[in-house]
């Protein structure tokens, strides 16, 4: 581990060390280490189009609006491929929260939750990526190979 060392103004060490207490961090290099995470994964994604990633889509729909429940059903079956697993869940008499976890293609997950957000009806939509590289294993203890999600930052 390498050790670095930062100069900054008493007004912002301040504010940081409010934001570690308030966020429930023991100490400056977590919090330090976390948000450098943040960011160099808000780069990546920002910036590529290429790679994989894990994700989550959240989004909040009246399922009163005619029609959508189906469509946004076609849209995920369309993209079978990229779900890992999804959430529903009745908020109030109309309007319903899914949350889907993804994985794949940063292109390909993108344009997925795009569709889904866009529908008519969907509001609240949220798409939170984390850049990952995947690799296909075989363990001794299983002859069935599986994908691996390791995380980049």
């Amino acid at each position: 581990m390498e050790r670095l060392t930062i100069s900054i103004e008493d007004q912002l060490a301040k504010q940081f060390d409010d934001f570690i207490r308030a966020r429930g961090y023991s100490n400056r290099s977590e919090a330090m280490r976390d948000l450098i995470r943040e960011r160099l994964e808000n780069e990546r994604l920002e910036n590529w189009d290429e790679g994989h990633c894990v994700a989550t889509l959240s989004y909040i729909y009246n399922h009163h609006e005619s029609e959508l429940a189906s469509r946004i059903t076609s849209v995920q079956h369309d993209h079978h491929d990229l779900t890992l697993s999804s959430m529903h869940v009745h908020m109030d008499h109309d309007n319903c929260l899914e949350v889907v976890i993804l994985r794949g293609s940063i292109q390909s997950v993108r344009t997925f939750a795009n569709l889904v957000m866009a529908a008519r009806g969907v509001r609240h939509g949220k798409l939170h990526m984390v850049p990952v590289e995947i690799t296909q294993q075989q363990h001794a203890t299983s002859p069935v190979p599986h994908t691996h999600s390791n995380p980049i930052t």
